[in-house]
């Protein structure tokens, strides 16, 4: 996951057994009472995810098992019972409050670009404001599977344009791996829910611009392809982008790495020439 993760002061208790102990919990009943949320969903809500950061710890500690089989152990780390009950208690409060849906993957300011452009994006529902604002605890890896069971339960309530927006692809990634194979089996059942891909490229001043086919930065450039809108972004991060840009220098390390990888020599040509 991508999403902010916790400072050097989170909690590194669990604080399940003593709820209210927890130093988050008068944040939680704020935000909580100003989404319009009932005291008692609250602590019912509350409860889950604490009850959450400890069997997630103890699934985590059971899939760290080698002799395992790598996919049971992501099955394992990923069924925790306690996140897919708050889901069940408060997912109708992932819906989106703009006619459109955003996924993403690049770093959490690609979020807040989605949300500028007037899409909603998991952490800007009802919802999913309240979860950003909590560290919970100091371990990230209790957190991130509870973002999953979010994020899925998220794109599940689709029912137009959902717009992805990319700033380094990564095949691993929840947005690849989980979010975008689940949408295509919506799409079967919906064919309203089309999918448009966005190119990003940050500027060395931090703005994010779109690339467009002729690879030029503009404020708007959409593709009905993922495959189009990657190797768009590919090469414009391998003819144009600017390696004094730090803005943009984890995007462009990602995108060689990854052709690297895949034993593409124009990564290593371009990179040796640049």
């Amino acid at each position: 996951m991508q999403r902010r993760k916790p400072t050097a002061n989170a909690p590194k208790e669990h604080f399940a057994t003593k709820a209210n102990d927890h130093p988050e919990w008068p944040l939680f009943q704020e935000l909580m009472q100003k989404g319009g949320f009932p005291s008692e969903v609250t602590e019912n809500a509350w409860q889950l995810v604490l009850g959450g950061l400890v069997e997630q710890d103890q699934l985590n500690q059971e899939s760290a098992d080698t002799s395992i089989d790598p996919a049971e152990r992501r099955a394992r780390r990923a069924s925790n019972s306690w996140y897919r009950e708050l889901v069940n208690l408060v997912g109708d409060h992932l819906r989106v409050t703009t006619p459109t849906m955003a996924l993403w993957s690049g770093g959490f300011d690609v979020s807040k670009y989605a949300q500028s452009k007037g899409h909603t994006s998991l952490e800007f529902t009802r919802l999913g404001k309240i979860v950003d604002q909590l560290e919970l605890h100091a371990n990230w890896k209790l957190q991130a599977p509870l973002w999953n069971v979010l994020s899925r339960a998220f794109v599940e309530r689709a029912t137009g344009p959902v717009h992805v927006f990319l700033r380094a692809y990564n095949p691993d990634s929840v947005l690849i791996a989980q979010e975008i194979p689940q949408l295509r089996i919506i799409q079967k059942l919906n064919p309203a829910v089309e999918l448009l891909w966005h190119p990003l490229y940050t500027n060395a001043d931090g703005t994010i611009k779109e690339i467009s086919p002729n690879l030029q930065l503009t404020d708007d450039a959409a593709y009905r392809s993922r495959d189009k809108c990657v190797s768009v972004m590919y090469n414009y991060l391998l003819r144009i982008h600017d390696t004094n840009n730090n803005a943009a220098s984890m995007a462009y390390k990602e995108m060689n790495e990854l052709l690297e990888g895949n034993v593409n020599p124009k990564a290593h040509q371009d990179q040796n020439s640049g």
